[in-house]
């Protein structure tokens, strides 16, 4: 039986492509589907079923056209309410993909819709060998059960206890496991850094699963969730109804200097992906940066919204192509086109170019007495509460969206993360609302390294 896992970085995300006797299936796909066609016809199989273990809210899924290019049927969790042709699922539902069964675990709890696909390889064993448990149970954690317009996260806690107890820990701990997605993602908070695991290691290691207490997990889950995304929401409902397939996106036009000058005078965003350095050293006035580098999709989806409609700021046609691409995948479709000659075109146009201010956690340390100067930190709570500068303010990134941290104007903001990527982002922000902005080279990470003061506000833990 042939089994892979594709992981992709950028969104935290796994998918699965299986299969045996000429036939395959493909679990959770992302939304450009060639990965699967190429690998599939590599290992001469015929992709004849997706599996959705729910409906995605943190990515679009490519299950609707990866269905009709190759015929394949979609199998999804009958409380999906899925628009797109289906067949709905419930728990005991088996499928076969060549000499592999497919059995159907209902696991409500991140969702109502919820399921975890337990795999039999017949022709080595009745016994099955793994389970891929989508966003139900995750390596060292579960879940977020606040992703229901229906049920209240209490409500979805403890239906994802009973998922976790009644059904996954049954499981025999040799089960291996496969999640939908790995650390970084939104859709937990604990994640560890392996990409499977087995039942017997998450039942003794999972924090989660040490919880034996219905009540108490139910308190525990729904306590300092954080921030959830509004596009989240937007990308579930997307996803009921299947993706417009990639093909059909129009081309990106260029966009001329004097034409981006008069959209930013109006109130439109520029989004520069370049890598934080460059945009420090030289940037057009009002863009925010988020660099392709780290988790970009995700927080362009977090801090600009599916409806932003963006002019990107590129300096190759790779950048500009991947650009595109990652934007699709959280659902950002609508993007305006590219800046033509990016930064330097703009010059050559005769527009000021903007910087923004680096400092070394040393100089942010012979400043801490300054009572001009504001140290913002934009990590998530679980950081903070672990360690943070005493004099700092706290607030994450994911809730700039909501409202801009409301800092006096005539102060200057220092403004670090956990190594930059997240606080160039902020700063950027930031300067394009008007405040006086320096961002804090290396962050957190490099506070410490420097063996500098810190503070705790809680213990680590649930």
């Amino acid at each position: 039986m042939y089994f892979e896992q594709f992981y992709l970085g950028c969104l935290a995300h796994a998918s699965y492509l299986f299969g045996s006797d000429g036939e395959a299936a493909v679990v959770d796909p992302q939304r450009d589907v060639e990965i699967y066609l190429e690998a599939a016809e590599k290992h001469g199989l015929k992709i004849r079923n997706i599996f959705e273990t729910h409906l995605h809210a943190d990515f679009v899924s490519g299950h609707k056209e990866l269905a009709a290019r190759t015929g394949a049927t979609i199998y999804i969790g009958k409380a999906a309410e899925a628009t797109f042709p289906h067949v709905g699922v419930s728990d005991g539902s088996e499928v076969r993909v060549g000499r592999c069964r497919v059995t159907i675990l209902a696991t409500p709890g991140h969702t109502l819709e919820s399921s975890c696909l337990l795999l039999t390889d017949e022709e080595k064993s009745p016994a099955p060998f793994a389970v891929l448990t989508g966003d139900t149970l995750f390596i060292g954690d579960v879940g977020r059960p606040d992703l229901s317009k229906t049920h209240t996260p209490q409500q979805l806690a403890g239906m994802l206890y009973d998922s976790l107890h009644q059904k996954l820990m049954t499981l025999p701990n040799e089960v291996l496991v496969y999640p939908a997605h790995g650390a970084g993602s939104l859709c937990g908070r604990n994640m560890r850094a392996e990409r499977s695991s087995t039942i017997g290691t998450e039942r003794l290691t999972n924090y989660a699963l040490q919880v034996k207490n219905r009540d108490e997990f139910i308190r525990q889950m729904t306590a300092n969730l954080p921030a959830r995304p509004d596009y989240f929401l937007e990308d579930a409902a997307i996803n009921r109804a299947g993706a417009t397939p990639l093909t059909e996106l129009p081309a990106l036009q260029p966009v001329a200097p004097t034409d981006l000058k008069q959209m930013l005078d109006s109130g439109a965003l520029a989004l520069d992906v370049r890598p934080s350095d460059q945009f420090a050293v030289a940037h057009v006035p009002g863009s925010i940066n988020i660099p392709l580098s780290g988790q970009f999709a995700s927080w362009a989806g977090a801090v600009l919204g599916l409806s932003s409609r963006p002019v990107l700021i590129v300096e190759t046609e790779d950048q500009l192509a991947e650009a595109r691409m990652r934007l699709a995948r959280v659902g950002i479709e609508e993007v305006r086109g590219y800046l033509d000659g990016g930064v330097q075109g703009w010059k050559r146009a005769g527009f000021e170019l903007a910087q923004l201010p680096q400092m070394t956690v040393q100089e942010l340390s012979r400043r801490l007495d300054d009572p001009q100067l504001l140290v913002l930190d934009v990590r998530r709570q679980g950081e903070w509460d672990t360690a943070h500068i005493a004099s700092a303010d706290w607030y994450p990134l994911d809730r700039f969206k909501a409202a801009l941290p409301r800092l006096e104007k005539n102060a200057t903001v220092a403004v670090h993360c956990k190594g930059g990527y997240r606080s160039m982002i902020a700063a950027s922000l930031l300067q394009r609302a008007g405040h006086d902005v320096i961002n804090v080279a290396g962050g957190f990470d490099a506070w410490e390294q420097a063996q500098l003061p810190t503070t705790a506000t809680a213990a680590v833990g649930a």
